[in-house]
């Protein structure tokens, strides 16, 4: 049953961008963006991405939220950066070990690292957790320590809101591996 719902949750959503990407609401694009879909969901499949935790829902707003707070305060301090007299901000690349069990996890922390602005994933070593970021404004130690501690506290609480060691149940593919 989880799956036929997921494949008309999919439908849905990709005939919904395809109406509004077309920018008019007729029958005709209704039409044409459920024929696209089909296409795309039968002819390209993305493969099964096992979920092997659980949501919870009040640690899953606390994420929402910190990470809400983050843009907010961050996109003001690369603004002021942008426009501040003197020199460029130092940068760097840095390594963030993030110790997640789960690959979606792992990629969805380094959607929201790369989200958050003055930083962007280079690279992500799946077997190792290890994300690097290229990271703005670390001309200080103060700053790489609050950098650090950014990816600490979002590793946090991804963890609350998906990896709980009382929910975790690995897929048969990890057993295998």
């Amino acid at each position: 049953m989880r799956k036929i719902t997921l494949r008309i949750w999919t439908l849905c959503w990709l005939t919904l961008v395809w109406v509004l990407l077309w920018g008019t609401f007729s029958a005709a694009n209704i039409l044409g963006g459920l024929a696209v879909a089909l296409v795309i969901t039968l002819l390209l499949p993305l493969p099964r991405v096992p979920v092997e935790g659980r949501v919870r829902p009040l640690s899953l707003v606390r994420l929402i939220l910190y990470v809400i707070v983050k843009l907010v305060v961050s996109s003001f301090q690369v603004a002021w950066l942008a426009i501040r007299p003197g020199p460029p901000p130092a940068t760097a690349v840095l390594r963030v070990h993030l110790a997640v069990k789960s690959d979606l996890v792992l990629a969805l922390a380094a959607g929201i690292l790369t989200l958050i602005p003055g930083s962007v994933v280079l690279e992500i070593d799946q077997k190792r957790r290890l994300v690097y970021l290229h990271v703005l404004d670390v001309g200080s130690e103060k700053a790489v320590a609050a950098f650090y501690r950014q990816a600490e506290t979002l590793q946090r609480l991804m963890v609350a809101a998906f990896e709980r060691d009382t929910d975790w149940q690995p897929s048969a593919s990890k057993e295998d591996g």
